[in-house]
């Protein structure tokens, strides 16, 4: 490892505090803003030196895979996908009103994503009202199932009244929920409280890479 410039460590220093932080590494755009860089192509730019440099390791078409190398191999782990689900207009549940179901298959993902969490499973993505969050059609999410989940989160909900689901960030309003596409081309959705249910938190991301 070579001795790090001013700004690298900056970098580097911000990895470490952020993962420490928040549980999960922080992504391109976290560290571009986090560590006050013109863009995300700095960003992309300083981490290829830190990785190239052994001081951090990326996982290629996987979301927030940046880690600290420690001693050992990087664990895996296996994470059912359960169907698709919508970030654009609400499709149908895939089956009745939960996702506890049969797997389309199992997928391998970093422990450096699950962070030994027990409740994870993944969802292909339908439409790009995420796009602007980095989330495009054919990606796959990973969640985390919970019923709860702070304003502004990356949610999977159930819109109970027209049995649908979809992909947005929600956020609550004086007597109804907001659920916000990541695209400025779209609206939100304003719901009833009633009407909405969480089925998970997304945690990760899955792409493949042509």
């Amino acid at each position: 490892m070579k001795t790090l410039s001013a700004k690298q460590k900056k970098v580097l220093d911000y990895l470490t505090r952020f993962t420490e932080e928040h549980g999960y590494a922080p992504s391109v755009r976290d560290v571009a803003e986090g560590c006050g860089l013109n863009s995300a192509t700095v960003a992309q730019y300083y981490l290829g030196v830190l990785e190239r440099e052994g001081y951090i390791n990326r996982s290629r078409g996987i979301s927030r895979s940046i880690s600290l190398p420690g001693a050992g191999t990087r664990s895996m782990r296996l994470v059912p996908l359960l169907g698709t689900i919508a970030a654009g207009s609400p499709i149908p549940v895939p089956n009745d009103t939960t996702w506890e179901m049969t797997p389309e298959e199992m997928i391998e993902v970093s422990d450096d994503i699950i962070r030994g969490r027990t409740n994870v499973f993944a969802l292909r993505v339908k439409g790009t009202s995420m796009i602007d969050a980095l989330v495009d059609d054919g990606d796959t999410v990973l969640l985390t199932q919970t019923r709860t989940a702070e304003d502004g989160s990356m949610v999977a909900v159930w819109l109970q009244d027209s049995n649908e689901v979809t992909l947005k960030k929600i956020y609550r309003e004086p007597g109804r929920i907001r659920l916000q596409p990541a695209n400025q081309f779209m609206a939100p959705f304003y719901c009833q409280p009633e009407d909405v249910e969480i089925q998970g938190k997304v945690i990760g991301l899955i792409r493949k890479l042509d």
